[in-house]
């Protein structure tokens, strides 16, 4: 697998309690590839594509390392990202 949709892999990754949560926050702009503001759900993302994420009040900048088939738990949702930012002192 070398693609997955956007609100697939955010779930996946554990970034949202839901699918549905994760579709409606590509769908308020919430979510940049790359820089760019994607508000399609079912847009491809790929390994290498940094992801900027806008939760509530914090922002996350993470780069896609790979996909999963199945939801796992956060052990296996942290191993498909890596995290840009970093760590506030």
């Amino acid at each position: 697998m070398d693609r997955q949709r956007l609100d697939k892999w955010l779930w996946h990754a554990r970034i949202v309690k839901t699918r549905v949560d994760a579709a409606a926050l590509v769908a308020k702009g919430r979510v940049r590839i790359n820089g760019m503001r994607q508000t399609s759900p079912g847009h491809a993302v790929k390994a290498d594509d940094v992801l900027t994420i806008v939760l509530d009040s914090r922002v996350r900048v993470l780069k896609i390392t790979g996909f999963v088939d199945r939801r796992g738990d956060a052990a296996a949702g942290r191993a498909i990202y890596a995290d840009l930012q970093t760590p506030p002192e």
